[in-house]
């Protein structure tokens, strides 16, 4: 059976399958599915329809309508936009291998955040393909996509494709 924590807020029509772990504060909205064996932990909001496959795990972030995050995930105080689609096995990776602040690297200058934690943020109807990995800081405009396999790091504009 699923295993509910405190504080946590589960809309109507969501089905949570067997297994699947839940650690408040959370916030799922209505119609949500919450795969098998999943794991959300660390304060998560997941706006209504929203997609979460079997064994994915989902730490500290937002997901708003409509986002699908396949199976095998994992995803780290990141912000997902409406709309956009992880496909399987994808990371969004929260944290440096070399333990400093994360940084935002644009075009003209690198921003640091002075966290120790800080995924990435995709905007809305971006599509991240099988086993790819968004590192730390990592930023996607609206419609962006992003193919199988491939490491993604920086600021990235609307509309791109990223192979």
């Amino acid at each position: 059976k699923p295993n509910y924590g405190k504080n946590i807020f589960i809309g109507k029509d969501t089905l949570v399958e067997d297994y699947a772990v839940i650690k408040g504060p959370a916030i799922i909205g209505k119609n949500c599915f919450i795969g098998h064996a999943s794991y959300l932990r660390g304060g998560c909001i997941l706006g209504d329809n929203v997609h979460i496959g079997h064994g994915a795990e989902i730490k500290n972030s937002i997901l708003l309508n409509n986002a699908i995050a396949a199976h095998l995930n994992y995803i780290g105080d990141s912000i997902i936009g409406s709309n956009v689609n992880i496909s399987g096995g994808a990371m969004l990776a929260n944290f440096r291998f070399d333990k400093k602040s994360v940084t935002i690297k644009t075009e003209n200058k690198r921003i640091d955040t002075g966290l120790s934690k800080f995924g990435a943020i995709l905007g809305d109807n971006s599509t991240i393909g099988v086993n790819a990995v968004l590192n730390p800081g990592t930023l996607l405009g609206k419609n962006t996509i992003v193919y199988p396999l491939t490491s993604v790091k920086g600021v990235h504009k609307d509309g791109e494709v990223i192979r």
